[in-house]
């Protein structure tokens, strides 16, 4: 039955509940308390037999299309960067796409689409892969217009193009002479020809972040964001608790990083060790920082003569010394690098075939 109760104005309101049925209670207000009886008699006769009248109705907002698929679901699901990025490109490309054309034969046409542009294998594979979790969590939900994920069907190597182009692993390593002229450049060098410097201020934590790139194998967002109390001279180590891979690790410093780090704390007494950062883990902000950092040191590279030298390349770069300078194996690498998969780690360890030719006998 409807409760009721008489307002000051004099009107009645009516309350209608219905548990299971309804999503919420109806509230309805009457002239008189006979219109509201007379009213919700006939409501709940409705109600009685499952029919909801569809002014009551609940209209909640329905998940149509690619676009409306990836804004709720970044808004619900805690996703990597990467897929954040991946995701909001594809929105914008194919946003308007309908879910209930989402069909096996719309996936082989997009993923076509793909390798007609002439996206490498790995950038192909990453595109699906991210929005065939965005539609994994689309299919799980009850007001889906999603029948199934055909992107989870594609066969093996569907990535692969026409032409047969593969993945390019990037073996990029320091070459004789740049590492010289790259600290050059953050010290203020002005190349003949050139009007100002491209590290106008804040020129030792640059020096600092380049050399504990090349020295720790750290990210570049592992690095940025490094506090005082994360590093420890007396045991010469660091410890990162916030990784991309979610793991937290210890990272030993050579004697090189350590003497940096003295040098630099003695007159940074601030509690974040750079100054690019202001201290905020929102993913937004600390997206902002690497793309910020990231193009000063394209210019930087760039002016020292080695333009396609990109700072992920120092991870590579740190690796490879590793393996060259001590007697560490793979495993004991890898808890130095954070890299999970062996395979991986296999990659960045570019060793320069010069160097392994000096051990030959």
């Amino acid at each position: 039955m409807a409760s009721s109760r008489i307002r000051a104005n004099g009107s009645w309101e009516f309350t209608v509940k219905r548990k299971g049925l309804l999503d919420k209670p109806i509230f309805l207000t009457f002239a008189t308390k006979e219109e509201g009886v007379t009213y919700c008699r006939a409501l709940e006769k409705l109600l009685d037999r499952g029919i909801i009248p569809a002014e009551f109705q609940s209209h909640k907002p329905i998940t149509a299309t690619i676009a409306d698929a990836v804004r709720e679901y970044c808004m619900a699901v805690h996703i990597t960067d990467d897929d954040a990025v991946i995701l909001n490109r594809l929105s914008a490309d194919i946003g308007t796409v309908e879910l209930v054309a989402i069909k096996y034969a719309w996936a082989e046409i997009w993923v076509s689409s793909l390798r007609a542009q002439g996206g490498a294998p790995g950038t192909i594979r990453k595109k699906v892969g991210a929005l065939a979790r965005c539609l994994d969590w689309v299919l799980r939900r009850e007001d889906t217009l999603l029948a199934s994920n055909p992107l989870r069907v594609l066969p093996k190597r569907y990535s692969t193009t026409a032409t047969g182009t593969k993945d390019v692993e990037r073996d990029r390593r320091l070459q004789e002479g740049e590492e010289a002229r790259i600290l050059a450049v953050i010290d203020g060098y002005v190349p003949e020809g050139r009007q100002r410097a491209v590290v106008a201020e804040n020129r030792e934590a640059w020096r600092l972040l380049f050399i504990l790139a090349i020295e720790t194998a750290m990210r570049l967002r592992e690095t940025y964001t490094l506090t005082r109390g994360q590093i420890d001279l007396d045991a010469r180590t660091v410890f990162l608790d916030k990784t991309k891979n979610g793991d937290s690790r210890q990272v030993p410093l050579s004697s090189v990083a350590v003497s940096v780090i003295k040098d630099y704390l003695t007159t940074h007494p601030a509690d974040n060790l750079f100054p690019f950062w202001d201290g905020s883990f929102e993913a937004k902000a600390l997206r902002a920082t690497s793309n910020r950092l990231s193009h000063q040191w394209a210019a930087i590279a760039e002016l020292a003569g080695c333009d396609d030298l990109r700072f992920h390349d120092l991870r590579r770069e740190a690796t490879s010394r590793i393996f060259e300078r001590t007697d560490l194996d793979y495993l004991e690498v890898a808890k130095v690098t954070g890299h999970r998969n062996p395979r991986v780690l296999m990659r960045y360890a570019r060793l320069k075939g010069t160097d392994l030719a000096k051990r030959l006998w």
